[in-house]
């Protein structure tokens, strides 16, 4: 397939049945123009829109997309083949908008909550065919996981972290990390950076203070040639 020239909701769709590491890329080079402007509008109109924040959520809103909000493209009804872009901008603007809205809820003392992108929320299409006790072990694994990273830190520990769910959860290769105009790192600096968090995951998951889980559930949970 050439994905270049291929129409936008082709290539949407393409990846959405998971497409190879090009398609993704054309994917990024497409669209990111159309996610930035959309995040930095919106983080402008809430005053919030710093160089760190906007790269935030730019990272988050393609995390989102590649793991789950493209799927919801599959329902929409149109003979028009730039549909798609349409409902990336009403896609990412509705995510900071309810970024924002949920941190200033936080804020004035709130009982707002939201669910992680990077655990809870990935794989949930699969989750639902599947047996109780095998979507609780996926979840358990994957708070432990979400746990361990949390604890990072660093300048780029957010970045990382999105980085980590990337490569394990929604099997982009680090080569395609690495166009994410976002990320800056180059494919070897990705490689590194996931290789560094998947030695420290391992050893917090296989440290005395942590449930021993079985390589089956890592596998299930993870991408990952090796389980956590």
């Amino acid at each position: 397939m050439d994905y270049a020239n291929a129409p936008a909701d082709e290539l949407a769709l393409h990846c959405l049945r998971g497409a190879d590491q090009a398609a993704w890329a054309e994917f990024i080079r497409r669209f990111h123009p159309l996610i930035a402007s959309v995040v930095t509008r919106v983080a402008r109109n809430w005053g919030e829109y710093t160089p760190q924040a906007i790269e935030d959520l730019v990272q988050e809103t393609y995390l989102k997309l590649c793991a789950a909000g493209l799927r919801g493209f599959k329902s929409i009804s149109s003979n028009h083949p730039e549909a798609i872009y349409g409902y990336i901008k009403v896609f990412t603007a509705n995510l900071v908008q309810d970024h924002f809205k949920v941190s200033r809820a936080q804020k004035r003392g709130g009982s707002a909550e939201t669910t992680s992108i990077d655990a809870e929320s990935l794989g949930v299409d699969q989750m639902k065919s599947e047996r109780p006790e095998v979507v609780l072990e996926r979840r358990l694994l994957l708070h432990k996981v979400a746990a361990c990273l949390a604890a990072t830190s660093g300048a780029n520990s957010k970045r990382d972290q999105r980085i980590f769910w990337l490569y394990y959860r929604v099997g982009l290769s680090a080569r395609v990390i690495a166009t994410l105009p976002t990320v800056n790192l180059s494919t070897k600096g990705v490689e590194s950076t996931i290789l560094r968090l998947t030695r420290l995951v391992r050893q917090q998951l296989r440290s005395p203070n942590q449930q021993t889980l079985t390589d089956a559930s890592s596998s299930k949970g993870m991408k990952a040639e090796n389980s956590l």
